[in-house]
């Protein structure tokens, strides 16, 4: 039955996908993510709904304007994508519940900041913040306990401390992000922090061997690696931790 309620969930998310490119585009130019309509920041050329169809219009107009014919940024489409396949993902592992509601959302807003990140090295905190309340609010009306706010203040408060102690591995974005995993993950979020921190080690590793010293002085964006762990944890969070005390 989950599989039922995972591919009818993938299409409505494709078209949240599309609308979180508006989010990735706009946001962090503080532009309204309502008005105007979309359209080619090259020639101006307002997109047409059937140039909006997620996917499908970066197939037709293979990947170009049909105003201008200046590339669409692969980003369009991966972002529409991966919003899809992870969507789907909650409902297949969750079932028609609550929790996959929540964890749809939670994947989504990952999908944004990572995107946002990625692009600006920004994450907004009029995204992270309020996406924080609202999952904490619903995790503890869920499932009343504390375990969701104290995980929550102890993975920031442990970003906090390594932002401290090599202030150029990450920002304060990334401190507010990881109140967000905390609220959605409780006790599993150790988990997602530990593979996000692991992923982010091989391109720092290629940095290094490719520019020597000098690439402590490149910054790369730390978002999209949690969001990672996150999304590891949010789905396997209980099995890795249950391995890792296995082995002591």
């Amino acid at each position: 039955m989950n599989v039922a309620f995972a591919a009818l969930a993938f299409a409505p998310a494709l078209a949240i996908g599309s609308f979180l490119n508006v989010v990735v585009a706009r946001v962090p130019e503080r532009r309204s993510i309502v008005s105007p309509r979309s359209a080619c920041p090259g020639c101006g050329h307002v997109l047409s709904p059937w140039e909006n169809l997620p996917l499908v219009s970066y197939a037709l107009l293979r990947g170009r304007c049909r105003g201008c014919a200046a590339p669409i940024g692969l980003r369009y489409p991966l972002v529409e994508l991966v919003t899809a396949v992870l969507v789907a993902a909650t409902f297949f592992h969750f079932g028609p519940t609550a929790e996959a509601f929540v964890a749809a959302f939670f994947v989504t807003v990952l999908v944004a900041l990572s995107a946002i990140d990625f692009e600006r090295r920004i994450l907004p905190d009029v995204i992270v913040l309020p996406s924080f309340v609202l999952v904490l609010v619903a995790q503890t009306v869920l499932y009343p306990s504390p375990e969701w706010a104290l995980a929550a203040l102890a993975a920031s408060a442990f970003l906090f401390a390594a932002l401290l102690a090599y202030p150029a591995g990450m920002g304060m974005g990334d401190v507010k992000l990881a109140l967000l995993l905390g609220a959605m993950l409780g006790r599993y979020v150790g988990v997602g922090l530990m593979v996000g921190m692991l992923a982010a080690l091989l391109p720092a590793i290629v940095l290094l061997a490719r520019h020597g010293s000098s690439a402590r002085k490149m910054a790369i964006p730390f978002g999209p690696f949690l969001a990672f762990g996150a999304v590891v944890a949010l789905f396997w969070g209980e099995q890795l931790f249950d391995a890792y005390l296995g082995v002591f």
